[in-house]
């Protein structure tokens, strides 16, 4: 589709990706190790998109990406998002987890069911796998059952979570584990 764009902005926890046409954000891409990584990966699903300076409804939305990843609270489900070239089904999940309150988390099998559809909690997860508008689509907040934060297929997967989570604060009063150790060293500075 002409008219996408796309740039790379700096974050708490590394250079994220966005990508962006004239109905909304297409795309948003978690840090890689290397800056090139996250561009790479970002072009590869939307390699029409050019790098270019973001309009101001854009900007706006990566200063809420960048605010929440700061950790604080910040309520990004007004963000114009373009899915239209995604399934109807995913589409009505990604509705449904952007309702779910900063700091909270649902499990697969309460989305399904909020979707009246409670025998697709598999369908839920697999829709949850392929979001490709992490933060947006806070999917970090989702679970495979309640308690288990498994299920997270971002980059840095479970470690990933277990971060935005904390940034949140969905995991207060939950029991200190190996996660919460790695989460309290700084990221490693992306490379370009």
């Amino acid at each position: 589709m002409a008219g996408r764009g796309y740039t790379i902005f700096d974050t708490p926890v590394g250079r994220c990706g966005i990508a962006w046409g004239q109905a909304g954000i297409v795309g948003v891409r978690l840090p890689e190790a290397r800056e090139i990584e996250t561009r790479r990966r970002l072009l590869q699903q939307f390699a029409e998109a050019r790098g270019i300076r973001p309009p101001a409804d854009i900007e706006l939305a990566i200063e809420g990406i960048v605010a929440l990843l700061r950790g604080t609270p910040c309520d990004l489900s007004d963000v114009p998002l373009d899915m239209a070239g995604l399934p109807p089904f995913n589409r009505r999940v990604y509705d449904t987890v952007r309702l779910i309150p900063h700091g909270q988390t649902r499990t697969y099998a309460e989305l399904a069911a909020r979707l009246g559809a409670s025998g697709a909690v598999r369908a839920v997860g697999q829709a949850i796998n392929r979001n490709p508008l992490a933060i947006l689509v806070p999917c970090h907040r989702t679970l495979a059952t309640a308690g288990q934060t498994s299920g997270f297929a971002g980059n840095g997967g479970i470690v990933t979570k277990f971060r935005l989570l904390s940034i949140e604060g969905a995991l207060a009063g939950s029991r200190p584990t190996l996660f919460d150790a790695l989460l309290s060293v700084a990221p490693p500075r992306a490379q370009g």
